[in-house]
């Protein structure tokens, strides 16, 4: 039984044994058979390569050597340039040389030649000492001083006729500009007067505006400072003052009442708060265009407001603003012609006469009053000093102030510029209601009737009824000391007392 199992096992050993001997001749095999593929591929992959290889490095010889026979021609082309510029250079070099000796051989000559001249010149010399009797430094000094003479005659000649020429051109040449300058800028001249005619609708309307004895009138001429004048004029009715603005207020007062229906005190006084704050919009968009019309960009708005205010303002009878716009466009054109900055001459003309829009009791000529509003409000220094020195208040120190002086001459003195009479009539009514003003207790001043009347509106709070009395006594013994006025001039003191109280 044991001999069984152990025959058994040796047999199962055996069969075992060969069977994976038998396993191991296939895996061996299979092996050689994988080894000998990858090897015949590698043997493939590497004859490319090499192939490859060969290729690149054929090319890579090929550029080389096109490169090479390039380069050779470039240096032929250069030794054969350079070449070139040796024979040039040599045959310049020999040019010169024989310049050289030329020169040489002219230096000698010369040379020969100046001996022989100073020789000469002694001789010549020695004989005219002999004839003249004067030794050479004599002769030479009498010489000089004689040709002096007459050079200091003629270049004195020369002078003088150069400048008579200089002169009559500068004066024709002047002419010219100012000639030019005139007529490129013809602008109409009208006349202002002291009074606005104002047209109605119909006759009726100048009840209605006087009022139930006479109340609308009077409330309106206290609170315009105008003389409402209601006569037989058909359809019209006169506003009569000297102050421009305040006439304006009036007549669009009037104008908005019209429209209005309603014409009573109170109502007046409501339109007439209105028509101020209009007129006062009115003077800022005439400044500004006139600021746009000349093309001077970046103004202040005060000072825009400045400069609309002079179309209300009067300057011998000549409205201030038309004449500074004037004045700027004739000194651009003389600017233009001169060589001058044009943008600047304008702004001086436009600003020059900007102090005469300040309110009374500002101290100083309106030529330095201007000068400091627009240092304060930004405008370049040369702008300022012309301003200030136009008329002569202070010395020119710019071409732009005389320019602007010319300019201001010429648009002063065209025909209808100026009436002497009006701007005097009207400095004498500005100092009546600027005499009133300065007492104590004064709203408000106005001279109306052509002078002969000055109304003064007092505060009540500070005015009694019996100071009322005293301070028209006071003002009128002022009016005579100072001899303001012509005639007699009636001096009337209005104090009004008011209580308002509201229904709930």
């Amino acid at each position: 039984m044991g001999l069984g199992i152990a025959v058994a096992v040796v047999i199962a050993a055996v069969v075992y044994a060969r069977r994976s001997a038998e396993q191991a001749r296939q895996g061996r095999g299979v092996a050689d058979t994988e080894l000998r593929t990858r090897q015949q591929s590698a043997d493939q992959e590497s004859q490319q390569i090499l192939v490859g290889a060969r290729e690149e490095a054929f090319r890579i010889r090929g550029e080389a050597e096109a490169d090479i026979r390039e380069r050779r021609a470039e240096v032929a082309r250069l030794e054969q340039r350079t070449g070139q510029r040796e024979e040039g250079l040599e045959r310049r070099v020999r040019e010169l040389e024989q310049s050289e000796q030329r020169l040489t051989r002219r230096e000698e000559e010369l040379e020969e030649l100046r001996q022989t001249t100073e020789s000469e010149r002694g001789l010549v010399g020695r004989e005219l000492e002999r004839v003249a009797g004067l030794s050479q430094q004599e002769a030479r000094a009498e010489l000089l001083a004689g040709v002096e003479s007459e050079l200091d005659a003629e270049v004195a000649e020369r002078i003088r006729a150069a400048d008579q020429r200089v002169r009559e051109e500068a004066g024709e040449r002047s002419r010219e500009i100012l000639i030019a300058a005139m007529q490129r800028h013809a602008s109409d001249q009208t006349g202002e007067s002291s009074v606005t005619v104002m047209h109605l609708p119909s006759d009726d309307l100048k009840g209605r505006i006087i009022g139930r004895e006479g109340r609308n009138i009077r409330a309106l001429e206290a609170a315009t400072g105008v003389d409402v004048i209601v006569d037989e004029t058909p359809e019209a009715v006169v506003l009569s003052g000297f102050d421009p603005v305040r006439r304006e207020v009036a007549r669009v007062t009037l104008e908005r009442l019209f429209a209005d229906g309603r014409i009573h005190p109170a109502r007046i006084e409501e339109m007439v708060g209105k028509s101020r704050s209009e007129i006062i919009q009115r003077i800022k968009e005439e400044g500004e265009a006139a600021c746009q019309e000349l093309g001077i960009p970046s103004v202040h708005p005060e000072l825009a407001k400045l400069l609309g205010t002079l179309r209300f303002r009067n300057s011998y009878g000549h409205n201030v603003l038309s004449h500074s716009k004037d004045t700027a466009a004739i000194a651009g054109m003389i600017a233009a012609e001169i060589g001058y900055d044009e943008q600047e001459a304008k702004e001086i003309g436009l600003f020059h006469d900007i102090g005469q829009a300040v309110e009374q009791g500002v101290e100083g000529s309106h030529a330095i009053i201007g000068g400091e509003i627009l240092a304060r409000l930004g405008r370049p220094a040369n702008v300022v000093q012309a301003v200030r020195a136009h008329h002569y208040d202070e010395e020119p120190r710019s071409v732009g102030a005389f320019v602007v002086m010319t300019a201001d001459a010429i648009a002063a003195t065209r025909r209808g510029a100026r009436r002497e009479a009006l701007a005097l009539s009207v400095k004498r009514l500005e100092r009546i209601e600027a005499i009133a003003s300065e007492f104590e207790g004064v709203e408000h001043s106005f001279a109306v009737q052509a002078g002969k009347e000055l109304r003064v509106m007092v505060r009540p709070n500070e005015v009694s009824d019996d100071r009322a009395q005293v301070l028209a006594r006071q003002i009128a013994k002022r009016l005579h000391a100072e001899g303001s006025y012509s005639g007699r001039v009636k001096v009337v003191v209005l104090r009004e007392t008011r209580s308002v109280e509201y229904a709930k």
